[in-house]
């Protein structure tokens, strides 16, 4: 597992968890996922690798710390870790907020299993080392 790409996937909702470590289970590709279920436990893992995560996806609505506050946190000492914000809400205030805090990219969840594959597929396909947001590519669009 050591060339693995691997992905932190922070989310409340366990069944959401589920869903995408199934989906991660059905991409072929060489990518570890690792889970936690709120903000303080990816603070903690960012704080302590191995392993150290190539991408993140954060859920914006937890209790406790909210996406928005892990991600700020998270900024002050991962500027350049790519941050996938991974929420139900796709309204503009969600999206402009994401991107004020520094993420990377915006990606609206879909309770249909076969448009949250094809959306993860997408994230997955970005090349995050030369990726540079802007109001055109900031947000997926199926």
């Amino acid at each position: 597992m050591k060339n693995a790409f691997t992905i932190f996937y922070t989310d409340d909702d366990q069944e959401d968890l589920e869903f995408f470590k199934e989906i991660i289970d059905t991409i072929d590709a060489d990518v570890s996922l690792l889970t936690q279920s709120n903000g303080k436990e990816l603070l903690n893992a960012l704080h302590n690798p191995p392993p150290h995560p190539h991408l993140v996806f954060l859920d914006i609505n937890m209790p406790g710390m909210t996406g928005y506050e892990v991600l700020k946190e998270l900024r002050r000492s991962h500027q350049k870790l790519p941050v996938v914000m991974f929420s139900t809400s796709g309204d503009h205030d969600s999206i402009s907020k994401s991107r004020e805090l520094g993420a990377t990219y915006y990606l609206p969840k879909s309770g249909i299993f076969d448009q949250l594959k094809r959306s993860i597929e997408h994230a997955l396909s970005i090349n995050w080392g030369s990726f540079i947001p802007n109001d055109k590519n900031f947000v997926y669009s199926h």
